[in-house]
C-alpha cells in the first residue's frame, strides 16, 4: 500500500519541504523545494507568506501523512523563537489539511538515513540522493525535509512490522 508523505524542515528564513511516495521498501520522489521569506518584511508578513505557500504545496501534492523535524534549541534565543514561530505555522497548515503529524528528532532522522545520529548535512544529503536516484536536490533545507519524509517512511514501516 503506497503512502504519500510530506516532510518539513521548518525555518522562518527558509522552510524545506519534500514529498515522497513510500511503497513497502521502495521510495519515489514526487517533489521538493524551499519556501523562503524576505528578512526585510514584517514578521507577520513572513509568517503569512509561509502559510500561504505551504498550503499551496499541500494542496498541489495531497499528502496522506506528514512528518516534521523537532525543534532543537539554538544558542541564540531570537533564532529559536523565529524557528518556533515558523514551526507553529507549519503545524497549523498540516492541521488545516487534516493530516496526522509525526515529529522526529534530528538525531533520529540522521540515524535512520546514515546509521549515525551525528551525521553532518552533506552526509545526509548524499544518502537522500542515493535513496532517491536521479533527483537533483535544490539546497540543504529541501534535502533535510526529504530526509524527514524518508526517515518517517522507514520508522513507521519498522513500527508496523514490530506490531505484527
Amino acid at each position: 500500500m503506497s503512502r504519500t508523505i510530506i516532510g518539513l524542515d521548518p525555518g522562518l528564513a527558509a522552510t524545506g519541504w519534500g514529498v515522497i511516495v513510500a511503497d513497502g521498501n521502495r521510495l519515489k520522489h514526487v517533489a521538493h523545494g524551499t519556501i523562503k521569506t524576505k528578512v526585510t518584511d514584517a514578521i507577520t508578513d513572513r509568517l503569512k507568506a509561509l502559510h500561504d505557500d505551504l498550503m499551496a504545496v499541500i494542496a498541489a501534492h495531497q499528502p496522506g501523512e506528514a512528518a516534521v523535524e523537532e525543534v532543537f534549541v539554538n544558542t541564540n534565543p531570537q533564532t529559536t523563537i523565529k524557528l518556533v514561530q515558523a514551526r507553529g505555522v507549519a503545524l497549523l497548515c498540516l492541521g488545516r489539511a487534516r493530516l496526522m503529524v509525526a515529529e522526529h528528532a534530528t538525531r533520529a532522522v540522521k540515524k535512520a538515513l546514515t546509521g549515525t545520529g551525528a551525521a553532518e548535512k552533506p552526509q545526509v544529503q548524499a544518502m537522500v540522493e542515493r535513496l532517491l536516484p536521479g533527483v537533483t536536490i535544490n539546497g540543504s533545507d529541501a534535502a533535510d525535509a526529504l530526509a524527514v519524509a524518508i526517515a518517517h517512511a522507514h520508522l513507521v514501516r519498522s513500527m508496523r512490522e514490530v506490531m505484527i
